[in-house]
């Protein structure tokens, strides 16, 4: 028998889930857990089968999401097995085939609490465009994040050792944001490994529930919570700044440039607040202490003027003002959402963050 317990969420399945699990059963999994994510009635039989054949079949009453079916079953296996075992994580719509599900069994044995994921190849003629465009983007954008590469970030094929399963728990995310959200929190804290597996696209990938739009808006969530308050923040910036304009002569401040320059200072502090408490409590939704964080923040803020200063005046030398302010800007701001996610708002180990002292409470979250 073979440790790991294989968790699979489910939406209206087809009969392949139980040739795939007859298929893995044959092949040594015997602790197999599957979950019903609100599947219609007439998918009933589907899992009463799969339930006769020996699986543990969790049912969600209404559909809510692929990354709370993985919750679900990860949950499931601690409460029935313990803690002590991997789960290895696949689909039910036909992409993961039993040979590669052993080798991502075999690598996580080789590879003891490091994060494991089969990695496809998306140059392949197979491979749906949307499918390929979407996960390059999405590895690029792993990339500048995480610091990290990886070659598949969309993957449902992993294999989460014991020390991530607090992790795999509480990872941000309901639908399919829950699998970028928990890779991007693993690579703070552990080596991932990729294992090649095949590429496997059927139909079309018709058996996909993946939604283009709403799914890839809901990916990159965090980024854009960002996005929004950085605008808000600048927007804030550009309001006191006209305010003070207009306020600071009422109080005998007439010189012209000391105006600019107290505008600037107070416009600045006020907006540089009033981003932190909205990365705080709305982008990273940190629940780290607020004095270091602060402190953090007030570091990189203050940098991030200086840097934006000397090199905009050094790229002014060679190219048009307004157009080396533009490449600066951006560029500090790419570098500014990573120290942020990294370092001002660090992640907390998630036992620590949810006051968890023992893998024994698992049962209740």
């Amino acid at each position: 028998m073979r440790e790991n317990i294989i968790v699979i969420p489910a939406l209206n399945p087809g009969r392949k889930l139980i040739d795939l699990v007859i298929d893995l059963q044959a092949a040594g999994f015997e602790r197999i857990i599957l979950v019903n994510d609100g599947s219609g009635v007439s998918y009933e039989n589907i899992f009463s089968q799969l339930g006769i054949l020996g699986c543990s079949v969790v049912r969600h009453p209404k559909n809510m999401g692929k990354g709370a079916a993985l919750k679900s079953g990860i949950r499931e296996a601690v409460n029935q097995y313990g803690y002590r075992q991997g789960i290895i994580t696949a689909d039910s719509d036909g992409q993961h085939c039993v040979s590669d599900i052993v080798k991502i069994d075999e690598a996580m044995n080789a590879n003891p609490g490091k994060l494991i994921l089969g990695t496809r190849d998306f140059d392949s003629k197979n491979v749906p465009l949307k499918s390929r465009f979407g996960n390059k983007i999405t590895s690029s954008v792993f990339g500048l994040t995480c610091g990290k590469k990886c070659p598949d970030t969309q993957t449902g094929l992993r294999g989460i050792p014991e020390e991530l399963l607090i992790l795999a728990l509480y990872a941000e995310g309901t639908r399919y944001e829950y699998e970028m959200n928990f890779l991007c929190d693993a690579a703070e804290t552990t080596a991932m490994v990729y294992v090649p597996v095949q590429t496997i696209y059927e139909d079309g990938n018709r058996g996909s529930h993946f939604r283009p739009i709403r799914d890839s808006v809901l990916i990159y969530a965090r980024f854009m919570r960002f996005l929004i308050s950085s605008f808000a923040g600048a927007i804030a910036d550009f309001l006191v700044f006209s305010l003070m304009l207009v306020m600071l002569p009422l109080f005998g401040l007439t010189s012209t440039a000391y105006t600019v320059i107290t505008a600037t200072v107070i416009a600045r502090l006020i907006s540089g607040a009033i981003n932190f408490t909205m990365n705080k409590k709305y982008a990273f939704k940190s629940k780290g202490d607020t004095a270091g964080e602060g402190i953090r923040y007030f570091i990189l803020f203050i940098s991030q003027m200086g840097a934006s200063a000397a090199l905009v005046s050094a790229l002014s030398l060679l190219i048009n003002p307004v157009a080396a302010k533009v490449i600066v800007d951006c560029s500090l701001f790419l570098v500014s959402y990573v120290v942020q996610r990294r370092w001002v708002f660090r992640p907390q180990k998630a036992s620590a963050k949810h006051g968890i002292k023992s893998y024994r409470n698992l049962k209740y979250v």
